[in-house]
């Protein structure tokens, strides 16, 4: 599979996170990966700058426009967890 933009990371990153329990950021992007099925070769492809793994870079960018749209929440540094908007979307379930 194409490595996915940080829009389409946005939905599966929501719905991991749909239990309401804290998840560490390094964990999402592990988890996300999975779901993607990127190759590790793919999952240690770098940005142009040579800088930070490019896969880890768009989960944080999905992360940064669920947290400005209140969705998701950054409790303390490095882990995230979905708020009570979040949860309201429709399919998103606490029982999930």
């Amino acid at each position: 599979m194409a490595m996915p933009d940080f829009q389409a990371v946005m939905l599966p990153l929501l719905t991991l996170v749909s239990d309401g329990k804290e998840y560490r950021f390094r964990d999402v992007v592990e988890t996300l990966a999975q779901h993607f099925e990127l190759s590790e070769e793919e999952r240690l492809e770098l940005l142009p700058s040579g800088k930070a793994p490019e896969f880890a870079n768009r989960v944080g960018w999905a992360t940064t426009h669920l947290s400005k749209a209140r969705l998701i929440e950054r409790p303390r540094r490095g882990y995230l967890r979905i708020t009570e908007r979040g949860l309201s979307l429709p399919g998103k379930d606490r029982s999930s």
